[in-house]
């Protein structure tokens, strides 16, 4: 069964930085676009970055542009989201996605998602 696994969710306050991994748990999906979405409480699920197989295309939405930074590693099955100046509109469980076909930035074009992480922002 193909798993995506994300961690690296936590209580920070604004300003702090956090990353976030995603492991896939099967090797081919080292070939996979990736994507990051997040969903707030009472808010429907929303794109946050996506890298394209070989990381040399991202995407990101413009909340986060120039604080987030999306990377993997196809040796380790990985992709990173970096969050920096982090402000406590970014909180929301984050979820880690992949994709058969190109780099997306519609949450409907995924097939493989993970259970999420808890990401909180506050004072």
């Amino acid at each position: 069964q193909v798993q995506l696994v994300e961690s690296g969710g936590g209580l920070v306050q604004p300003g702090d930085s956090l990353r976030l991994p995603c492991t896939a748990s099967v090797r081919t999906f080292s070939r996979y676009p990736k994507g990051w979405f997040r969903q707030a409480p009472g808010k429907v699920r929303e794109f946050v970055a996506a890298i394209s197989w070989s990381g040399g295309t991202t995407y990101y939405a413009d909340s986060v542009k120039g604080r987030f930074t999306i990377s993997r590693d196809n040796a380790k099955n990985t992709v990173y989201l970096q969050m920096n100046s982090l402000k406590p509109e970014d909180t929301a469980v984050y979820y880690c996605a992949a994709r058969s076909g190109g780099i997306s930035s519609y949450g409907e074009e995924y097939n493989y998602w993970g259970q999420g992480t808890q990401v909180t922002v506050s004072s």
